[in-house]
């Protein structure tokens, strides 16, 4: 389903408080490149810029990845990889790798805090999560817990730019979240530079939305440079 036939079910009002307030011409607007390219150009240097990135990384994220699971195992039992079933394009599930930040039986202690939760469903979180280990901590600050997801990327399930992979189905989503899953989910989007945690599910997805509206090569260039800032900075992080 193309995601033009899809903009009639997005809400326009950006007085509703659940939506983030975006200026008539936002800068991942401009210059856009796909159209000049066309999409099957597009996706193709897509994926060659996913794996071209991935391959420069590996050498340094290897070695990375054997201290950071060390630091796992000497702080808790448990195993240093969290493997969880994710949503992915056309909603295709697929295995989603990261470093593991919590206590290993974190999932089964889900239900004690749900009245903890301080967004809205399907979102989960609550402040100073107990469940997270100090290592964790530091993972998720330093975004070090995201690494493992280049070999996702390696692999097809995701690319390096895109929506989000969602840990529950779409069989959750309202008719107009669907649009997001015309795209391989990426490791980071137009979100995580807007707000990253900060923001509710509702406006990450319009924000998902607006990034297929306006995909191009250069433009996923420049999400990828802002993530270097965010990272550094570590806002939104948790």
């Amino acid at each position: 389903m193309p995601t033009r036939h899809l903009s009639i079910a997005v809400p326009l009002s950006v007085a509703d408080a659940r939506w983030p307030v975006l200026p008539d011409k936002p800068w991942y607007a401009r210059h856009s490149q796909r159209r000049l390219l066309g999409d099957a150009a597009y996706r193709r240097g897509k994926r060659l810029l996913d794996v071209v990135v991935c391959l420069v990384l590996l050498p340094l994220v290897l070695p990375l990845l054997g201290l950071c699971g060390l630091a796992i195992k000497v702080e808790s039992r448990g195993p240093f990889l969290f493997v969880q079933q994710r949503t992915g394009k056309n909603a295709r599930r697929f295995r989603f790798y990261k470093l593991r930040t919590m206590i290993a039986d974190a999932e089964e202690q889900k239900a004690r805090y749900l009245s903890l939760n301080k967004l809205r469903y399907p979102d989960f979180k609550i402040e100073n999560d107990p469940r997270i280990t100090r290592v964790g901590r530091f993972l998720r600050k330093t975004s070090l817990d995201e690494l493992p997801q280049l070999f996702n990327v390696l692999r097809g399930d995701m690319s390096l730019v895109g929506p989000r992979p969602t840990s529950f189905s779409a069989s959750t989503y309202a008719l107009w979240h669907t649009a997001r899953l015309e795209a391989e989910p990426g490791i980071t989007g137009l979100w995580q530079i807007s707000g990253r945690n900060e923001l509710d599910f509702d406006a990450r997805l319009r924000l998902d939305i607006a990034y297929l509206r306006h995909q191009s090569l250069w433009l996923d260039v420049r999400i990828l440079l802002r993530t270097i800032g965010c990272v550094v900075s570590g806002r939104g992080a948790n």
